[in-house]
């Protein structure tokens, strides 16, 4: 049995403004070719299917028109789990009319752990593999807040749901294995942050896990998994050093930060002997590169990618001791008539210049929430003593807007 492990699409996702359907479209008609080409029968994707919990029409169309296209591929079952940017309900919605398409969609936490089991079958209707298919699992599901917790208290008791429900899918995966009589692989999804993990600048992960909060140990998932596909960080990985415990990682880069990342899709291959990993490099499908320096460097580094004549977004970062104060014109002109665009462009010179306040050419694309509260803050004047606790109520308050800006229905 071929298996192919994906996640972190974020149809809809735009970058400094710039739509990006495009290349999403490129991607999900690889993506086609690919399970043709490797003659995949079980597609799996970990959550964040789209990037916010309300879809645009041409992202839904996207979406939907891959999942009709993906049976005429060869490809006998799709799994897929909600992510953090997703809407459960928007997800679950049309589940029970996928399910004609052999398209199994978990998009929220079941009422009953043996939902979340999803027992797949082969060509002639015997089954062939068990799947555990768990969504993101959020705070309001798995932990019940009490009157003067702490913040160690709350992330101790996310963490404690978390390996509780994994606990129970897991005892649910091996009786329905016993039931069926049949000593069935096991392959369990999940999207979440294992502790170790890396992460990327720009990919928003950073600002949902302050310390600890919410981040599990890789010793939380039961044994009995034969393989577990996570979504949720942008770059593939093992966890732990696993070869059958990974990250997908994101297919697109989301980010300036993610540019230079090899994106993949994992294949896993089945059989009486064992499991064979191997990743896939997705093709780029929008080149995206920093350029970064003075001005000589960059200005050089621009003509370098004239030369190339290949279209290539740009993040123009000057750093340079000389103020410019016309960097954006001079930007535009050395780009003018040709492939390259500047999506981004920060004067750092200039930043420093003004200190606290916004630079005439800094826009909140160029904060992160945590600078601009960090801002608040210093404009506040508050005590260095009681920023620490501020920060801590501030991201939680994130997480949880997160939450419920993915619901879709608020």
């Amino acid at each position: 049995m071929k298996i192919l492990h994906t996640s972190d699409w974020h149809i809809g996702r735009a970058l400094y403004g710039r739509k990006r359907y495009e290349e999403f479209g490129q991607f999900l008609d690889w993506l086609i070719g690919c399970i043709a080409t490797e003659k995949v029968e079980v597609l799996l994707v970990a959550g964040d299917v789209f990037d916010n919990g309300t879809p645009s029409n041409r992202a839904l169309e996207l979406y939907y028109s891959f999942l009709c296209r993906v049976a005429g591929a060869g490809c006998r079952h799709v799994v897929v789990t909600a992510g953090n940017h997703d809407s459960p309900s928007l997800l679950n919605a049309p589940r029970e009319v996928l399910r004609f398409l052999d398209v199994h969609v978990v998009g929220s936490m079941a009422e009953f752990m043996e939902d979340e089991v999803v027992v797949l079958n082969d060509s002639n209707g015997k089954p062939e593999l068990i799947v555990c298919a768990v969504p993101y699992l959020r705070d309001r599901d798995i932990r019940r807040a009490e009157a003067g917790e702490t913040f160690e208290d709350k992330g101790r008791k996310l963490v404690d749901g978390i390996r509780d429900h994994y606990r129970q899918i897991g005892v649910a995966a091996v009786a329905r294995r016993v039931q069926l009589g049949e000593d069935l692989p096991i392959v369990a999804m999940g999207h979440l942050f294992t502790s170790g993990c890396r992460t990327t600048e720009g990919d928003g992960v950073r600002e949902l896990y302050v310390g600890t909060l919410g981040q599990v140990q890789a010793d939380i998932f039961p044994d009995c998994f034969d393989y577990l596909a996570l979504g949720h960080l942008h770059g593939a990985q093992r966890v732990g050093g696993s070869d059958v415990r990974r990250y997908s990682g994101a297919p697109l880069p989301m980010s300036f930060g993610e540019a230079a990342q090899r994106k993949v899709v994992v294949a896993l291959a089945m059989d009486c002997e064992g499991i064979t990993v191997q990743e896939l490099p997705v093709p780029v499908f929008q080149k995206l590169a920093t350029v970064r320096g003075d001005w000589k460097r960059i200005s050089e580094r621009i003509v370098e990618l004239k030369k190339d004549n290949v279209p290539v977004w740009l993040e123009v970062i000057y750093e340079g001791e000389e103020v410019v104060g016309d960097l954006q014109e001079r930007l535009r002109e050395l780009v003018d008539g040709t492939v390259l665009e500047i999506l981004r462009a920060k004067n750092m010179r200039l930043v420093e210049r003004t200190m606290s306040r916004m630079a005439t050419e800094e826009t909140l694309d160029d904060l992160t929430v945590d600078d601009v509260f960090a801002r608040c803050l210093a404009a506040h004047e508050v005590p260095q003593e009681q920023q620490a606790d501020l920060v801590t109520a501030f991201h939680e308050a994130v997480a949880a807007l997160h939450e419920d800006t993915s619901q879709g229905d608020v």
